[in-house]
């Protein structure tokens, strides 16, 4: 199998839980299961560029209301001797009223990712960013980048691999090398991490606390990989946003001009429909 192709098994079973999604959006109900349906891999093709070109504007005020922290949530507190170990990823966030979370995979990359960090500071909006190591280590500037504008950094391993058929020494070096180069460039250590393909095992989890990392999935998955076209993924968002709804888009791994796009599209309407879209703390006391 190679990085550009997704293993039938997890694509029948992503496709499975988009709708088993989107009937969790419309109900707004809350809970936790184990998802085995996922992201893409990382690749490395080259797309048509975006017309225009990134466009540097003038910092903004930001907004106290949209830039505020979700409180009282953010990585386990550990009992004296003992770590917290999950048994599923979290799929939803607390939060008062019409919450919701927008997150990115695979980045940083330098041909889509300014655009959509330019995007949410237009609109004061803060996202997650689950950035693969491989991906940072030539994009640095973007995650100093991330910190300055407030959003959240996780950890989605160093080369994008299918964790349920590594070792744990190989988890390990792909997670806790992540970790590192993202602490050097972002400034602290990842609170979050999210496996690739969304494939989550026990060694995951384990590995994942030991390094101080809650595992984080999602709700609403815009499938933007496929490039279903940009009305596609703003519709996909549309009907699925929910109080406490985490939206899976991506920032890299192939053609993301329709997720740039689309965001551009969905982002002032869920403002306009009442949302709150924030992170959870990174500082846990």
């Amino acid at each position: 199998m190679t990085k550009d192709q997704l293993p039938r098994g997890l694509l029948s079973r992503r496709r499975a839980l988009l709708a088993g999604a989107a009937a969790l959006g419309a109900a707004g109900s809350a809970g936790l299961f184990t998802t085995f349906a996922g992201d893409e891999p990382v690749r490395r093709a080259t797309p048509a560029p975006i017309a225009g070109g990134p466009q540097a504007r003038p910092g903004r005020k930001p907004s106290a209301y949209r830039l505020q922290p979700l409180m009282g949530y953010g990585p386990p507190k550990a009992a004296p001797r003992r770590t917290l170990v999950r048994r599923a990823p979290l799929l939803r966030v607390p939060g008062r009223g019409r919450t919701m979370v927008l997150t990115f995979d695979d980045g940083p990359d330098a041909r889509y990712t300014p655009y959509i960090l330019d995007t949410l500071r237009e609109y004061d909006v803060r996202a997650m960013f689950f950035v693969c190591g491989e991906m940072v280590a030539g994009n640095k500037d973007l995650l100093a980048r991330m910190a300055d504008e407030g959003h959240v950094v996780g950890n989605h391993t160093w080369s994008h691999p299918l964790l349920t058929r590594l070792g744990r020494g190989r988890i390990r070096r792909e997670m806790e090398r992540t970790c590192d180069i993202i602490e050097e460039s972002y400034g602290e250590r990842p609170s979050w991490f999210r496996a690739p393909y969304g494939a989550w095992n026990r060694a995951a989890f384990q590995i994942g606390a030991e390094l101080g990392m809650e595992p984080l999935a999602w709700t609403v998955d815009t499938l933007d990989w496929t490039s279903p076209g940009t009305r596609t993924i703003v519709e996909r968002v549309r009907h699925g946003a929910a109080p406490g709804v985490v939206v899976l888009s991506h920032d890299a791994g192939g053609d993301r001009s329709q997720s740039v796009r689309a965001l551009r599209t969905y982002l002032p309407r869920l403002l306009d429909a009442g949302y709150h879209l924030t992170v959870p703390e990174r500082h846990y006391a």
